[in-house]
């Protein structure tokens, strides 16, 4: 048995996983602002003998974070103040004496995701994109994840984009930016407002854009969609697609490229469980 563990800026979340499958698992509230670290890993831990078993055998846990994946330092993590340089590895292992493994939290995402598909079916390489508040993406290649030398592959959400990052037209603050709440936004959508429905026109556009970059740089043979924006991809999906016959040259990559779409929310649990 393994203990998942993601880190978000709403909920920090925990389950029990056994062979990629979630056995129990619950959510607390995430750190307040103004916590000391103290007091946000004393938090942590508790959440973690609420749920920890004895045949627990290792810990693994995603945080929205730049990480040093073999001393299990994370630094300056989102939406965490004073996670500045944090041991977490060190600490855990000595307060739990098991081991336990750290990573970005996109990159968790992106293990779930790939543990989602058969055994028989599992991409060759995978690039799973998460589309909540901004944009966090992480790639799995046979199976093994690429984090780079500093675990910083694949965030190209931070690329520049017109006025701003392509992370901001692509989740929640795009449509802050244009005066809208995603949620109603969705609801308009599926009720035919034709201003909703050109704002998702303008969004796939805008993922369109960043998934013509996705593709030149990794050449995936999958990309999948996470995160809540991704359950309106029938509403951003034809203009995303249109931007990418119109902008990315290489057909044949193209025709064999598979898109798929995954928005079970345990998915980051069970990714740092795989860790």
């Amino acid at each position: 048995m393994t203990l998942g563990i993601d880190i978000g800026g709403t909920n920090v979340s925990l389950g029990l996983v056994r062979q990629g499958v979630l056995q129990h698992a619950f959510s607390a509230p995430s750190f307040p602002p103004e916590a000391s670290l103290e007091q946000t890993l004393e938090s942590l831990c508790g959440h973690i003998r609420r749920i920890i078993t004895p045949d627990t055998r290792k810990i693994g846990i995603g945080v929205p974070s730049v990480v040093d994946v073999k001393e299990g330092i994370v630094y300056d993590t989102q939406n965490i103040p004073s996670w500045k340089e944090v041991p977490l590895k060190a600490f855990l292992e000595e307060r739990f004496q098991i081991p336990v493994a750290v990573n970005n939290d996109a990159n968790c995402y992106a293990l779930g995701i790939y543990a989602q598909y058969p055994a028989t079916a599992r991409p060759e390489l995978l690039v799973a994109i998460t589309l909540g508040t901004g944009v966090g993406m992480g790639i799995v290649e046979e199976g093994r994840l690429f984090c780079g030398a500093n675990c910083g592959a694949g965030e190209l959400g931070s690329l520049p984009y017109r006025d701003a990052l392509i992370e901001d037209f692509c989740g929640r603050h795009f449509f802050e930016r244009n005066n809208w709440d995603s949620r109603e936004a969705s609801e308009a959508a599926r009720a035919g407002d034709p201003k909703a429905l050109a704002l998702f026109d303008e969004l796939g556009r805008n993922l369109g854009a960043l998934l013509c970059t996705v593709l030149f740089a990794y050449d995936p043979s999958h990309i999948a969609f996470g995160g809540g924006i991704a359950n309106n991809y029938d509403w951003f999906r034809g203009a995303m697609e249109a931007y990418l016959r119109e902008h990315f040259p290489y057909r044949k990559a193209l025709e064999r490229l598979k898109v798929d779409i995954f928005t079970d929310h345990h998915i980051p649990v069970i990714g740092a469980a795989l860790l």
